[in-house]
Formats: C-alpha cells, sequence, structure tokens
C-alpha cells in the first residue's frame, strides 16, 4: 500500500492554526482592558490629586472652616451627620426618580401621539417649548401655592424640567425610521400599530435612550430646587433644605457634604441609564457595538 500525504496548512507565523482562535480572543481581551483602564485610572488620578491639592491649600493659608473647609473636615461631617444627611438624600431622590418616571411616561404617550396626528404636534408642541423654556424658579411658588402639598409640588417641578428631553428625543427618533422601510410596509399594508411596534419604536429607542440620560440628570436638579424654593423644614426635608440651613448656621463643612452628595448621586443617575442604555443597545446599534478594528 502506497503511503498517502495529508497535506498539513501551517501559518506563517509559526504558531499551531488550532491555538491561533484562542489568541485572538486573549489579545481581543487585552485591548478591551487597555483601552478601558485608562479611562477609570486617569479621572481617578486627576481627583485624587486635586483632593490633595485642596486639603493643603486650606492648610497652608490657613483658611476657616467656615470659609472653605478641607476634603478631610467634608468627609468627617459625613459621616458624622450621615443619619440625617441619608435621610434627606432619600427624600430627594424619591422625588427624582418619581419625576423621572412621570416625564418617562407623559413625554413616550405624547410622543407617539404627536407623530400619529401632525395636527396634535402642531397644536401642542409649541407650549411643551413654552414649558420648558420657562424657568422653573419663577413657577415654583405658584406651583406650590396652586396645588397645596408640598410633595406633589415638588414632583410637579421636577417633571417640567425632566420632561422635555423625553418628549422631543422620542418624537424625533419615531420621525427618524427608514422611509424605505416606511414604504415597505405601507405596500404589505402594515396598519398603524404594525408600523409602530416593529419599526417606529425600535427605530425611536437610541433616540428615547439619549434623552433618558439628560432627563435623569435634569429631573435631579429639578428636585433640588423646588426644593430650594419651598423651604420646607423637619424630618421631611431634602438636601437642598439642608443646604440652606447649613448655609444659616454656618455650618460650611455639612453644606459641602450635602452638596457632595447631590453630585455623587448626579452622576450616579447618569451611570445607571448610561448602562440602561448599553444593555438595550449593545447588540445591535452602531454607537454601542465596538469596533473590531
Amino acid at each position: 500500500m502506497s503511503d498517502i500525504t495529508v497535506p498539513v496548512h501551517v501559518p506563517h507565523d509559526g504558531t499551531d492554526a488550532e491555538a491561533r482562535p484562542i489568541f485572538t480572543e486573549e489579545r481581543r481581551i487585552l485591548g478591551i482592558a487597555r483601552s478601558t483602564w485608562p479611562g477609570v485610572l486617569a479621572p481617578i488620578v486627576i481627583g485624587i490629586l486635586a483632593l490633595g491639592f485642596w486639603e493643603w491649600i486650606v492648610h497652608y493659608r490657613g483658611i476657616p472652616h467656615y470659609v472653605l473647609p478641607g476634603p478631610w473636615l467634608i468627609a468627617k461631617t459625613l459621616v458624622a451627620d450621615w443619619g440625617t444627611l441619608s435621610g434627606s438624600l432619600w427624600i430627594t431622590l424619591r422625588i427624582t426618580f418619581a419625576a423621572l418616571i412621570a416625564a418617562i411616561t407623559v413625554g413616550v404617550a405624547l410622543a407617539i401621539i404627536f407623530t400619529q396626528s401632525k395636527w396634535l404636534e402642531m397644536s401642542l408642541f409649541p407650549y411643551a417649548v413654552i414649558l420648558q423654556v420657562t424657568p422653573v424658579v419663577s413657577i415654583a411658588p405658584l406651583i406650590i401655592i396652586w396645588v397645596g402639598d408640598i410633595n406633589l409640588s415638588l414632583l410637579i417641578c421636577a417633571w417640567i424640567v425632566a420632561f422635555f428631553p423625553i418628549l422631543s428625543n422620542t418624537i424625533m427618533g419615531l420621525n427618524s425610521a427608514d422611509h424605505n422601510l416606511i414604504n415597505l410596509f405601507q405596500l404589505y399594508k402594515a396598519n398603524r400599530w404594525q408600523a409602530l411596534r416593529y419599526l417606529r419604536l425600535p427605530a425611536a429607542l437610541p433616540y428615547f435612550l439619549g434623552g433618558l440620560k439628560i432627563s435623569g440628570g435634569l429631573a435631579l436638579i429639578g428636585a433640588v430646587v423646588a426644593e430650594f424654593v419651598a423651604g420646607s423644614g423637619g424630618n421631611a426635608s431634602g438636601l437642598a433644605y439642608r443646604i440652606l440651613e447649613s448655609g444659616y448656621q454656618l455650618r460650611i463643612p455639612r453644606m459641602f457634604a450635602a452638596l457632595i452628595m447631590i453630585s455623587v448621586t448626579g452622576i450616579a443617575i447618569f451611570l445607571l441609564t448610561s448602562w440602561i442604555s448599553h444593555i438595550f443597545l449593545r447588540k445591535w446599534h452602531e454607537s454601542a457595538i465596538k469596533r473590531e478594528n
């Protein structure tokens, strides 16, 4: 019997052909890690350096704590007053998320209605613009007087601020569906509900999620501003009132602690909405898919 020669493919780089996919996957993971870690470490390092310089300049200049407290004193105040500040944070968060949920519900519903009826959009959308450009500080006292209930008044003020980005972005997304696909749906006799469910809503999802990122922070800002205007004290007080209270009593470290809690909360809301956007878009939308080259 004659010998049979089986051709074997040898890679030009000398590596085993079966091992190459594993090495390729490892390189891809290492590449993702290398591109991700600088974006995480760089802000942390800069923040630590800024806090260190802040602490040094306060001690070097001998600045009184009632003018500018150092980061270490603010941290100790945050720990010491956590019982009071955490309760106020929960009140502010409750108003913020309630306003955001209301903004999503009303904004998406109106966006769908407006895209189904251009007459309604032309008739009512200008009033939404007027509501958006009117400073909430100027109308918050009237809302508080008319409504009577403080919590509901704060919710309405925060909703006014957070409502418009959801509405405008969702309308843009619903109107951005591919016209060729719209014609195809019409060709196959699809009704409005089918076109909305299978074409317009998926096309609007990235726009809606972009508006959600904006509205999350705006809802927090609206809640804080409304609390400043309302000025309600007692146990049912949000972080804004704690800031006012600390300013009146010259407890500046406590004021900075409350400010830091608001800032960290805003960052957390942005990260949460960004994560939600990534979860919904990571498998199909160009803004979330990782490039291979």
